[in-house]
C-alpha cells in the first residue's frame, strides 16, 4: 500500500483529500505545517507528498527544497488556491513533480498521485537493479593494504598472467577476482565462476571440462564445461584447494596445453582462458599434507595477491559500513539512517570472524531494528555478540577475574585459527602447538561450533 504524506495548514483540505485517497487505497499521514512535514519525512518513508505552497513557518516550496535533501527522489505534487505560471515554473525547477490547482479535480488528483507513486516504485526498483546488474562493486578502503591490493589489480589486471587470490572466508576474494576481469583486456568476454567446494566430487571434471551425450547414466545430453563457456574470458576458479587431484590432474593439463576433453569425448577442444583461483587455505601445507598438487601450485600462482582479514585493516570499517548503510537503505526504501562516533568505535572493537561478510549482515540487522540514529546501546544490544576483540579496553572491562579474561581470549584465539584452518583440527592443534586431544577438549569447554560466525 502506497504511503502520501498530505502537507496544509487547512484542516478542512487535508481531511478531504484523506477521504478521497483512502478510498482508493493509499495509506495517508498529515501534516498541519511545514516544519512538521519536514520531521515526518526525515522519520519514515512516503511514496508521494501533496504539499500547499502558502503556509506558516516553512512554505512549500522551502519544503520542498529541504525534503529533497533528505530524500531526493521523493515525489512532490505542489497544490495551491493561488497559483500562478510562475509559482508553478518555479516549483518544477526545484524539483517538484506537478502542480495542482484548488479546489483539484478529482480525476487530475488521482492520475497525478498514481503516476507520482508509479514513478517512485519504479525509481527504487531501478536503483536496485543497476546495483545488481553492474559489473562490479567498488573495493572499499583506504587501509594500506588495500591500496597496494589495487595498485597490483592495475598492474596485473591488463596482463594475462594467472592469479592466485588467498584469504580468509569473507574477506572480498570474489571481488578481487572480478577487478582483475574488469581490468583486463578480456572484459568484453565473461568471467564464469566455479566453486570447487560447492561441486561434487564425482561432478567437478563434468562441470570443468562438459561431457559428451551417454558418457554416464545422466548424461542425456551434451553438455558444454566451464572452461570452454569461459574461451576467451576468465575462469574464476574459487576456493580451488578443495578440487579433488583428478580433477587437478586435468586442470593442469589444460593449462599446459590450452585444451581440453570432454568426459566420455576423444576430441581436443582447443580453449583460451585466463584463470584466477582463489582459496582460504594454506596451498603450501596442502602440498606437503598430499592434497594438492605442487606442479598446478606453481602454475596458478604465477601473482599471489593476499587479502588481509578485516581485523588487520580495522581503520576500513567506517567507509564499509556507511556504503552498507546507504545499499540496504536504498534496497529497502529507507531513509539513510546515522551512525554515532561511539557506535563506530564499537563496530571497530567487535572481532570479526566472519569478516566483510559478517560487517555486512550486522549493517543490515541495525538497519532493520534501530530508529534513524544508531547508537553506542545499539551496538552493544544487536552487534556484538559478545565478540569484542581480545585486548581492547571494552573487553577488559567486561571481567572482573583474571581467569575469565584468559578464557574469553583462549576461546577466541582458538575459534580464528580453527576458521582459518576450515576446522581441520590435526593442523590447528600442529600450528597452535598443543596435541589434538587438548584442542577437542578445548572444543567442547568453549562449545564451539564449526557454523558459529
Amino acid at each position: 500500500m502506497a504511503r502520501i504524506l498530505i502537507v496544509d495548514d487547512e484542516q478542512s483540505i487535508r481531511e478531504t483529500l484523506r477521504e478521497i485517497l483512502e478510498y482508493e487505497g493509499y495509506e495517508i499521514e498529515e501534516a498541519k505545517d511545514g516544519e512538521k512535514a519536514i520531521a515526518l519525512i526525515k522519520k519514515f518513508n512516503y511514496d508521494a507528498v501533496l504539499s500547499d505552497i502558502k503556509m506558516p513557518k516553512l512554505d512549500g516550496i522551502e519544503v520542498l527544497e529541504k525534503a529533497k535533501t533528505i530524500a531526493p527522489e521523493l515525489p512532490f505534487i505542489m497544490i495551491s488556491g493561488h497559483g500562478t505560471i510562475e509559482t508553478a515554473i518555479e516549483a518544477t525547477k526545484k524539483g517538484a513533480f506537478d502542480f495542482i490547482n484548488k479546489p483539484p479535480d478529482l480525476n487530475k488528483l488521482l492520475i497525478t498521485v498514481r503516476n507520482a507513486v508509479d514513478k517512485n516504485n519504479l525509481v527504487i526498483e531501478t536503483k536496485v537493479l543497476k546495483r545488481q546488474i553492474t559489473k562490479t562493486r567498488e573495493i572499499l578502503g583506504d587501509s594500506p593494504s588495500i591500496k597496494k591490493i589495487k595498485k597490483t589489480i592495475e598492474k596485473v589486471a591488463p596482463t594475462d598472467a594467472r592469479v592466485l587470490i588467498t584469504g580468509e572466508n569473507g574477506t572480498g576474494k570474489e571481488l578481487v577476482a572480478r577487478w582483475m576481469h574488469e581490468k583486463s583486456n578480456r572484459s568484453d568476454k565473461p568471467i564464469i565462476e566455479v566453486n570447487c567446494a560447492a561441486i561434487p566430487g564425482e561432478l567437478i571434471e563434468s562441470e570443468l571440462f562438459g561431457h559428451e551425450k551417454g558418457s554416464f547414466t545422466s548424461a542425456i545430453k551434451q553438455k558444454l564445461g566451464k572452461f570452454e563457456k569461459a574461451s576467451g574470458g576468465t575462469l574464476f576458479l574459487d576456493e580451488i584447494g578443495d578440487m579433488s587431484l583428478a580433477a587437478q590432474a586435468k586442470v593442469l593439463r589444460a593449462l599446459q596445453e590450452n585444451k581440453i576433453t570432454r568426459v566420455g569425448g576423444e576430441k581436443d577442444i582447443e580453449v583460451d582462458v585466463r584463470i584466477i583461483a582463489a582459496t582460504n587455505k594454506d596451498l603450501m601445507q596442502e602440498i606437503e599434507d598430499g592434497n594438492f598438487r605442487e606442479d598446478l601450485y606453481h602454475r596458478i600462482s604465477v601473482i599471489v595477491v593476499h587479502i588481509p582479514t578485516l581485523n588487520e585493516r580495522v581503520e576500513d570499517i567506517p567507509i564499509l559500513a556507511e556504503k552498507f548503510m546507504e545499499d540496504i537503505c536504498q534496497d529497502n526504501g529507507i531513509n539513510k539512517k546515522q551512525i554515532t562516533a561511539g557506535a563506530m568505535q564499537g563496530l571497530k572493537n567487535i572481532y570479526w570472524s566472519g569478516n566483510i561478510r559478517e560487517l555486512r549482515n550486522i549493517v543490515e540487522r541495525l538497519v532493520i531494528l534501530c530508529d534513524d540514529k544508531i547508537t553506542e546501546e545499539d551496538i552493544q544490544l544487536y552487534a556484538n555478540n559478545g565478540k569484542k576483540k581480545p585486548g581492547t579496553i571494552d573487553a577488559i572491562n567486561e571481567f572482573s577475574r583474571f581467569q575469565d579474561f584468559k578464557d574469553y581470549a583462549e576461546k577466541m584465539f582458538i575459534d580464528a585459527k580453527l576458521k582459518k584452518n576450515n576446522w581441520n583440527v590435526a593442523k590447528t592443534s600442529a600450528e597452535i602447538d598443543i596435541q589434538r586431544s587438548h584442542l577437542y577438549n578445548k572444543i567442547d569447554k568453549f562449545d564451539l561450533k564449526r557454523n558459529s560466525s
